[in-house]
């Protein structure tokens, strides 16, 4: 069986497009199969109007212990240079590069901090 919000990672459409569209709670792998390989008009005219400029779902994996989760990516998200659980010491995340500097945003999926590199200004000298 399949929940309803793998359902939309499957489909690529938001949770609350499936809900709307009177998917069930659970179906079955063979009812989802059917609506990707016919689907109804609502889902093609989601296809259609995305710009592409965003993803709907995003695929976070934690750099330290492998914790995997699909997430609605925010506005606000940088292009993360990875993303670690947030109970994971300062000594557990991969050290910056040379000539980098790091910043941390919290609040990346449900357990994340996303962690971004970026070449220090004047090269890190």
């Amino acid at each position: 069986m399949i929940s309803r919000r793998d359902a939309a990672i499957a489909l690529d459409v938001p949770l609350e497009m499936v809900q709307r569209h009177g998917l069930p709670k659970w179906m079955t792998e063979a009812e989802l199969g059917a609506i990707l390989d016919n689907p109804p008009p609502w889902l093609v005219q989601s296809r259609a109007n995305r710009t592409g400029k965003r993803p709907v779902w995003v695929h976070l994996e934690c750099a330290v212990c492998g914790y995997e989760e699909a997430a609605r990516p925010k506005k606000w998200w940088p292009e993360f240079t990875y993303v670690v659980c947030h109970h994971h010491a300062p000594a557990q995340v991969p050290a910056a590069r040379r000539g980098f500097v790091r910043s941390e945003f919290d609040g990346v999926g449900s357990r994340f901090v996303g962690i971004v590199d970026v070449a220090a200004p004047d090269g890190g000298q």
